[in-house]
């Protein structure tokens, strides 16, 4: 398979790995190149995962629930793929998958970057600190540095309202973020992937 993460430099420092066959079941580990070997997914394996989505409801979702499960994100190899199998238009595919949040058509970055832009946090500053973000990754919402290293997202709360501002990293949350910390909470996620 082309064109995935492997093939990709700007994704290099991290990919997802399958660790289980494609249709029971995923353990995802984000781990750096150097310690794996890359797997794809083939033929076979869609066509597993379309026999056993094929006659439940919501299952193409629960296809590219497989899919993202593996990869992170999907693909566009896979989607055609899919496409293919389950005999949907690559058309409905990505309407599926830019619908719902859930669903990325990049490789997420090493950091994975959440500014919580619920009510509390966006009255307590929230806008100013996906700027700084913006600004300091150059990248807008929803986009991976050109490194691999940063993802960065809004999301619409992460349920610390009284710690507001948050921003979350790779699940870790920061509470009452102000603008000057963005630099010190990068520095940190650098020093962590360089040891």
């Amino acid at each position: 398979m082309t064109g995935m993460a492997s093939n990709n430099s700007k994704h290099d420092s991290t990919v997802f790995m399958r660790t289980q066959a494609f249709g029971s079941g995923f353990n995802d580990k984000r781990i750096s190149k150097e310690h794996m070997k890359l797997t794809t997914i083939d033929g076979q394996q869609i066509k597993q995962a379309v026999g056993k989505w094929k006659d439940k409801p919501g299952n193409l979702i629960m296809m590219l629930h497989e899919v993202q499960g593996c990869y992170g994100y999907v693909p566009r190899e896979v989607a055609l793929k899919l496409s293919h199998e389950a005999d949907v238009p690559l058309a409905r595919i990505y309407e599926v998958i830019t619908f719902y949040n859930y669903f990325k058509l990049q490789p997420p970055g090493k950091f994975n970057i959440a500014v919580c832009m619920g009510t509390a946090c966006y009255l307590k500053g929230a806008p100013e600190l996906m700027q700084e973000l913006k600004n300091r990754l150059s990248i807008d919402e929803g986009q991976t540095t050109g490194d691999g290293m940063f993802h960065l997202d809004g999301v619409r709360c992460l349920g610390c309202c009284g710690l507001a501002p948050v921003v979350a990293v790779n699940g870790r949350v920061h509470a009452k973020v102000k603008k000057g910390d963005i630099i010190d909470i990068l520095s940190k996620c650098k020093k962590e992937a360089n040891s």
